[in-house]
């Protein structure tokens, strides 16, 4: 038996003792009609789980769920809230391989970055644990002296988070930390292609001691209907969405007419900055680290690189030689570094955008053709004499695409990376810590790495300026998205 087919076997077997119902209140239930979602192993097309498709109903169950729970979980002393997250902590990194060799079936990302995943995802657990008991309020008097100033801070109330595919437990555990550690209920609704991971959350939620309601979880083939029904429900007090911006804007809209209170983590374009004065050994890692992270499929991934012109040769050759070398194949071969994209509309879109760059004059350095055969593979590519006009620069590519423009200074450079409607990450390769620390300063990105190719940190702000989201998630302001301020006038008239 193969390595692989082991881990085929070992990862089906986990996936077999997943539930796949709609959890609500402590409970795992079939979905009202007893329709059922199939999830598919997309390194080759093959169905792994069948689960229960929500309707509209079933997802009212769920906050109807959170709302009963949410008084006494609010009234739950910081400290066993803190204690809970932190027991389910050590319960996922307990269980680091076997969640990875699920998240690798469903997804299908590499093993190795499924089990960086995971520890990513138990460290929002551990951080949010210490954060339950930092909430903090405020005391003064007032100017004129007649009474007092308490401000205290509040949880929002039952929450509906919004996970995707590409992270299917770090996404979940970055929101639910946060949402558990302020006094919030939630409901969480995974992306239909992984929700495998969330439901063995719950599992270790549940086991770690969170009572029943607390969380609740479904996943629907419908979502714009159910999610817009729970969005004009008076009990629910917030939206946390992590998606595209087309998705968001519609959310947006829906959550104006209750002026529901929302957090949107959405599209990413991130430039790739590399100048003449850079360690182009460090600037190609940093560029492998960047764009091939999953596969591509990341809202952080690189999307365009721009690159000095005196070096610009040099560094996509460079690329496109560590690029074409990494072994392409199903994410549960311990030998992979390129697994399958998530499904055949994502492969569509991916050669589409190659396509037609190469229509418009690019250069393929390496890549750029789907891989015959079952599961949806394509070849990490480096395209140069790329126009910045092109669909792969101007929208989020969420493939193993590396599009190379050539610029000629500091502000051709800045002017390109900055045209776009997205400002999520960015990053800089310079030895020049003035001029690294001045292009940082002037891009319009709500992160940058400098010199690094990975940025996100449970401890660091994750999120966007411009179109790419409102809000901050992780880091010591993460738990503030799940607060409300309350100020209280006390007369003294002492």
């Amino acid at each position: 038996m193969t390595a692989l087919t082991e881990a085929m076997a070992a990862a089906r077997g986990i996936a077999g003792g997943v539930p796949g119902g709609v959890f609500a209140g402590g409970e795992w239930r079939a979905s009202s009609s007893g329709a059922v979602l199939a999830v598919d192993d997309p390194g080759t097309g093959e169905t792994i789980a069948e689960v229960a498709d929500a309707q509209v109903e079933d997802g009212l169950a769920a906050l109807a769920a959170a709302a009963d729970a949410q008084a006494p979980w609010a009234a739950t002393p910081p400290r066993e809230r803190g204690e809970i997250l932190r027991r389910a902590y050590e319960l996922i990194v307990s269980r680091r391989d076997d969640l990875a060799l699920l998240m690798t079936l469903e997804m299908g990302k590499p093993l190795a970055e499924s089990q960086a995943e995971i520890t990513y995802a138990a460290e929002f657990f551990r951080w949010f644990s210490e954060e339950a008991v930092r909430i903090d309020g405020g005391y003064l008097v007032a100017p004129g002296g007649g009474s007092r100033v308490v401000v205290a801070r509040q949880p929002v109330g039952p929450s509906l988070l919004v996970t995707p595919w590409n992270f299917p437990m770090a996404m979940g555990t970055r929101k639910i930390g946060p949402a558990l550690a302020a006094g919030c209920t939630v409901v969480v609704k995974p992306a239909r292609q992984t929700p495998l991971s969330m439901f063995a959350l719950v599992r270790i939620l549940e086991e770690a001691g969170l009572p029943s309601g607390v969380v609740n979880v479904f996943t629907t083939s419908r979502s714009g209907e159910v999610t817009s029904q729970l969005l004009r429900d008076p009990r629910l007090r917030k939206l946390s969405f992590t998606g595209s911006t087309e998705v968001g804007r519609t959310l947006l809209a829906q959550c104006a007419s209750r002026v529901l209170r929302t957090s949107m983590e959405l599209g990413g374009n991130a430039p790739f900055l590399v100048f003449d004065d850079a360690d182009l050994d460090a600037a190609v890692e940093g560029a492998v680290q960047a764009k091939m992270r999953n596969i591509g499929e990341a809202c952080t991934a690189a999307n365009r690189f721009y690159v000095q012109r005196g070096v610009a040769r040099e560094f996509g050759e460079a690329l496109a030689k560590r690029l074409g070398a990494l072994a392409i194949g199903h994410g549960l071969d311990p030998a992979t570094r390129v697994g399958p994209l998530i499904d055949q509309r994502a492969l569509a879109n991916v050669a589409g955008l190659v396509d037609e760059a190469r229509v418009g004059g690019a250069e393929v350095l390496t890549g750029g053709e789907r891989i015959d055969g079952a599961g949806n593979f394509y070849r990490p590519t480096v395209l140069t004499g790329v126009t910045h006009g092109v669909r792969a620069v101007r929208e989020e590519i969420f493939g193993p695409v590396a599009p190379i423009i050539a610029f000629d200074d500091e502000d051709d450079a800045l002017a390109m990376a900055n045209d776009t409607e997205y400002g999520l990450a960015a990053y800089v390769f310079t030895e020049g810590l003035e001029r690294g620390l001045r292009v940082c300063e002037r891009l319009e990105s709500g992160m940058v790495g400098l010199n690094q190719g990975v940025i996100s940190n449970p401890a660091a702000p994750f999120g966007g300026v411009k179109q790419s989201g409102l809000g901050r998630e992780g880091g010591r302001v993460g738990i503030d998205e799940y607060l409300e301020i309350k100020y209280m006038s006390i007369r003294a008239p002492w």
